[in-house]
């Protein structure tokens, strides 16, 4: 048990599946050796098959008696896709555009395709997932070798390379299938939740780079925090898929509202709803009615009164508030290990449960340093 457990929250209602953040994990961590096929972060549309194709079908996870289930290990070609480039080279001498490997499947095979019937009563929306930093995890208690480990200080889940096998047991125990094998090194890998960055004052880099502001960073026990208030205080984020057992500490908002739907003469059918609250209940467990029925309170409260703190966490006016990174702790930490603590690179985030000062920004206008305190 880790002595503090640091969470996101992603707010679907503002993915607009861009793929920025799947660009900058990609460009950060896995473009090379032997991890080209591998996407830490990855956006998908669902209704859909996912990445690796049909992860949900997979197996992995606890059953209610708390014992691990037994896994598929997705195949690489069939359900992860080989990565594919193009002949750019060849182009200059007349040769036609074409791919090196025949593509068969791949991240975002099925994007944007969602289900229902065009244009009457089609839908879809925007799964980011990444690990999910379990407090139970899967991957840990197949792993044979005890190479997975959650950090005491944070609680992310890391692979011990020096003692992983490549046994793959993990990927199988994984109900979320969020842990890949490495061909080229024989072992396996995962997302780190950007831990260098965080140690560092900055957020993970898919969290970083979200236009859409739909990541929260922080930690759990952080009462003043974005993502306590909305995972404890107001429990509208709610962990993906609870019925596996695993208790993932990556949260989610879900997605309130979708357009209304067609009748056969194409007008407008009044009162109705696209999306199934169904696959929201698939997705999210019996909560998310009480989730969205509080996200629904709070936008009526907020619209009538013009105050809502639920509000003004979810809007996020300044990206710097949505990241309590804490840095003091880490420093503490360090220090306690008898290391010599980094120093932050950017103290716009290092407010948080052991942060003794006020958050303090300081930054120029019109040629004059100017200040500010939240």
């Amino acid at each position: 048990m880790s002595k503090r457990q640091l969470a996101m929250v992603m707010d679907l209602n503002k993915c607009i599946g861009c793929q920025t953040c799947t660009v900058a994990c990609k460009t950060q961590w896995t473009n090379r050796n032997g991890r080209e096929y591998m996407y830490w972060n990855n956006v998908e549309t669902y209704p859909g098959a996912g990445y690796p194709k049909n992860w949900m079908e997979l197996g992995g996870g606890f059953d209610a008696a708390g014992d691990l289930q037994p896994g598929v290990i997705p195949n690489l070609e069939a359900d992860y896709g080989v990565p594919w480039d193009y002949n750019y080279d060849e182009l200059q001498n007349g040769a036609s555009f074409e791919p090196n490997v025949e593509p068969t499947w791949g991240p975002n095979w099925d994007e944007d395709q969602g289900a229902g019937a065009f244009p009457q009563d089609n839908y879809f929306f925007y799964l980011p997932r990444i690990c999910n930093h379990c407090t139970n995890p899967g991957c840990l208690s197949a792993c044979p070798r005890d190479a997975i480990f959650k950090r005491e200080q944070d609680g992310v889940v890391l692979v011990d390379l020096d003692r992983c096998q490549g046994y793959r047991y993990c990927i199988a125990g994984c109900p979320y299938k969020k842990i890949y094998f490495n061909p080229k090194i024989s072992k396996s890998e995962k997302c780190i939740l950007c831990f260098p960055r965080v140690e560092q004052g900055l957020p993970p880099a898919c969290a970083q780079q979200c236009v859409g502001r739909i990541r929260f960073v922080g930690f759990l026990d952080d009462e003043e925090g974005q993502v306590s208030k909305l995972v404890n205080k107001y429990k509208v984020a709610l962990g993906l898929r609870p019925e596996y057992g695993t208790q993932p500490n990556v949260y989610y908002v879900p997605p309130t509202e979708s357009p209304a739907k067609f009748d056969a003469e194409g007008k407008i059918i009044e009162g109705s709803t696209r999306l199934p609250v169904e696959e929201l209940e698939k997705l999210f467990g019996p909560d998310v009615h009480q989730a969205i029925a509080t996200l629904k309170a709070e936008m009526k409260k907020r619209k009538e009164t013009g105050e809502s703190e639920l509000m003004d966490i979810l809007i996020a006016y300044q990206h710097s508030d949505m990241f309590r990174l804490d840095n003091n702790y880490y420093q503490e930490v360090a220090k306690a290990a008898g290391q010599t603590p980094l120093a932050p690179v950017d103290n716009r985030y290092v407010a948080g449960k052991h942060t003794s000062t006020k958050h303090v920004m300081n930054f120029t206008h019109g040629g004059h340093a100017a200040g500010g305190h939240h």
